[in-house]
């Protein structure tokens, strides 16, 4: 047997690692919602924004080894073809997503990620630049690329993709705001993703009296058109007054998930959540470009480059799963990572053909080896499993996610 196969046996591994997770505490959170689904503590009242599964240094999840607290990524290192398996080991050289529950109050900041090669340029460049990490006008953090999937578990309201041009020229044209008109007419004289980008890019870069009247003009109109679109514009103005993503409902498809139901964002498409809580799952990567509902540094050239300007019709919106004897996949586009829900199980065996997380959402899970060792996972732990793992059986009366990568 190889070297990947016998080393993390011979050391004593479990097949089953339970996960001691970070919960970031960013003020968008919700205080209540992680703790009334998963009956995670908040006794501090801070908002529980997002609970992290994975290995991403932001955030790194712990797993007990011989009686220690040790760092999944630490551990992964040790030997990333038993851990990750050798083909993802090969390819990502790390556990190539991140797992995350995401408890939404507030709105996030409307963002775009760039594609891979964007990404690999960026980072290259702002390190030859020598701009720090954590420096507020930093783009890229990684030279990685940021797909992501959300999993509705409440409703969950979010905006996706950019809409139809001649919908997005009815809305502004029943605005009527003086300061955008000669944007506006460009836009009609020009209806093409070129056209669309000037007209997002003059928007984002409206200043001072400008931008205020223009905005006060949209709240007027939304007081007196009283539907749910200019509702929403009303209530993310109280989250973020004087804020130019504000238009953003009008330019934005706006759905609303119901439980159970998934989406996929694109790389160089722009989205925000708005409320909810959910599962997410994303390359691991912490990219991002940022245009609008955010108090935070927005580079609106860089911003432009890394958006793709191409309608996003409403219908395609949803990502509707495979479903095969009780599990639904979700057939993203993307190797970084794969997700499935398994609706509910009684002894069904899988096979691992990398690392995988799972996440019991209901009820307790039980997972069993050949080797005779068992893990009880109540709902709301996770638990990793080792690529070097091969086999498990999974015992669950509820929902089960799991995420994994191929």
């Amino acid at each position: 047997m190889s070297k990947a196969q016998t080393a993390p046996t011979q050391a004593g591994y479990p097949m089953f690692l339970l996960m001691n997770n970070v919960i970031q505490n960013y003020a968008w959170g919700s205080t209540t919602s992680v703790n009334q689904l998963f009956g995670i503590e908040n006794p501090t009242h801070e908002p529980q924004a997002e609970v992290w599964m994975g290995a991403h240094p932001n955030g790194c999840s712990t797993v007990n080894i011989h009686g220690q607290a040790t760092k999944l990524s630490t551990l992964i290192a040790q030997d990333m073809d038993a851990f990750l398996g050798t083909e993802v080991a090969t390819r990502f050289k790390e556990l190539p997503y991140l797992f995350k529950i995401l408890a939404a109050e507030k709105a996030l900041s409307i963002q775009v990620h760039p594609n891979k090669q964007q990404a690999e340029q960026g980072f290259a460049l702002e390190q030859q630049q020598a701009i720090p990490l954590s420096a507020a006008h930093r783009n890229y953090k990684d030279p990685n690329h940021k797909p992501e999937l959300v999993y509705a578990l409440t409703e969950y309201q979010a905006m996706n993709g950019f809409r139809s041009i001649n919908e997005i020229i009815g809305h502004f044209s029943q605005l009527a705001i003086f300061e955008l008109q000669p944007l506006l007419d460009e836009l009609i004289a020009h209806q093409t993703p070129q056209g669309l980008a000037a007209f997002f890019s003059g928007l984002l870069s409206l200043e001072g009296q400008q931008k205020e009247n223009a905005l006060t003009a949209l709240l007027v109109k939304a007081r007196e058109l009283n539907s749910p679109l200019f509702s929403l514009i009303a209530t993310l103005e109280k989250q973020y007054p004087n804020d130019i993503g504000l238009f953003a409902p009008l330019l934005f498809n706006v759905i609303t998930l119901q439980p159970g139901q998934a989406m996929f964002l694109d790389a160089e498409t722009p989205h925000a959540y708005l409320q909810g809580t959910g599962l997410e799952i994303m390359a691991n990567s912490d990219n991002v470009l940022r245009a609008g509902l955010t108090p935070k540094y927005i580079d609106v050239q860089e911003l432009i480059a890394c958006t793709r300007f191409t309608e996003k019709p409403s219908d395609s919106l949803l990502l509707d799963p495979i479903e095969r004897d009780g599990i639904l996949e979700y057939p993203v586009p993307v190797n970084d990572f794969k997700f499935a829900i398994i609706t509910a199980s009684n002894h069904n065996a899988f096979d691992v053909q990398s690392a995988e997380i799972l996440l019991p959402l209901e009820t307790t899970l039980v997972l069993t080896h050949a080797n005779g060792e068992t893990c009880v996972v109540e709902k709301g732990r996770s638990v990793f499993i080792p690529a070097y793992a091969k086999h498990y059986t999974m015992s669950c009366t509820g929902r089960v996610a799991r995420a994994y990568s191929e």
